[in-house]
């Protein structure tokens, strides 16, 4: 592959956690293997200052995002390194998503104290967890145990672990992965009864829609079975009105020429669950997520997605 022309070092802006700055350290060094020179730049977001409260009542997704992107719509940085799951449904007018590395494990684990598993924690346990999705698949498996806000970075939330804020936490394998303390985890599990969040595990790259740079970039560090699962996963979100309000997972696998979807949403207190699957020919992967989403929300109702009061 031929190097591309390049003058001054792309800056690729990021999150400042460990795990953030980690993966933008991926999307350098696919860059420096098409021959062009990177910075990191480190942007602070909403989502990181503010640490007391759920997504859901502050602004959702796009709360991890919109300081970054605004520094890549104005110019600071030529890409935004992302992990997907965070991604709002609609972008900017101006940006698209260029590139995905290969995607990681997509998987939850669950971490104990004391190395317990999900099972063994004692009626009344407190797991800590801000994602509604998690919460609700642990209040379907354990409708014994309390579900408790657990917010904070991948280290912060070990920390509160250890102190004793809580008895268990789930977290993504991919970012344990990527951190290389997968051996934390308790406990993976089974995506057929603990489906992963749209997205999860993989890293998108963001970039302006007018910049060739990048666009020539892109190509040539851009995974397709990444682009094509996230696809059908976002395009499943995307009909379901997905936000940090109604736990809603996904996962997308490629079969042969196939894509196959597997999605579920959920009330908060996890006692209704609704699944839907599709699957299309890989091509139609962003059109075969959104039919699955808009069936299953024409399954459940609208009602279904108004805020519990």
């Amino acid at each position: 592959m031929s190097t591309l022309e390049s003058s001054s070092p792309i800056r690729i802006g990021t999150r400042g956690s460990l795990l953030a700055v980690a993966q933008a350290e991926m999307v350098a060094a696919a860059l420096a293997s098409l021959g062009e020179t990177s910075e990191i730049v480190v942007i602070k977001t909403t989502g990181d200052k503010v640490l007391d409260r759920p997504l859901s009542e502050i602004g959702g997704k796009g709360l991890f995002t919109k300081e970054i992107e605004a520094a890549l719509t104005e110019g600071r940085i030529d890409c935004a390194v992302h992990s997907a799951k965070d991604l709002e449904t609609i972008l900017p007018a101006d940006l698209t998503l260029g590139a995905f590395l290969p995607r990681e494990d997509v998987r939850d684990v669950f971490i104990g104290r004391d190395g317990m598993r999900l099972a063994d924690l004692a009626p009344g346990s407190v797991v800590g967890t801000a994602s509604l999705r998690r919460q609700a698949l642990v209040r379907r498996a354990r409708p014994d145990l309390r579900c408790e806000v657990l917010r904070g970075n991948v280290q912060t939330r070990l920390r509160k672990l250890e102190a004793g804020e809580c008895d268990g936490t789930l977290l993504a394998l991919a970012g344990l992965n990527r951190l290389g303390i997968a051996e934390v985890a308790t406990e993976i599990l089974d995506p057929a009864v603990f489906l992963p969040a749209c997205a999860q595990g993989a890293i998108a790259v963001e970039i302006r829609r007018n910049d060739d740079r990048m666009i020539a970039a892109c190509a040539g560090m851009d995974d397709r079975a990444t682009e094509r699962t996230v696809q059908a996963e976002r395009g499943f979100l995307a009909a379901l009105d997905g936000s940090c309000r109604t736990p809603i997972a996904g996962l997308a696998t490629i079969v042969g020429e196939d894509i196959e979807l597997t999605g579920l949403v959920a009330s908060p207190d996890g006692t209704r669950v609704e699944e839907i699957t599709g699957r299309a020919a890989v091509g139609e992967a962003a059109g075969m997520g959104y039919d699955a989403g808009r069936r299953l929300r024409a399954r459940v109702g609208e009602a279904f997605f108004e805020p519990v009061a």
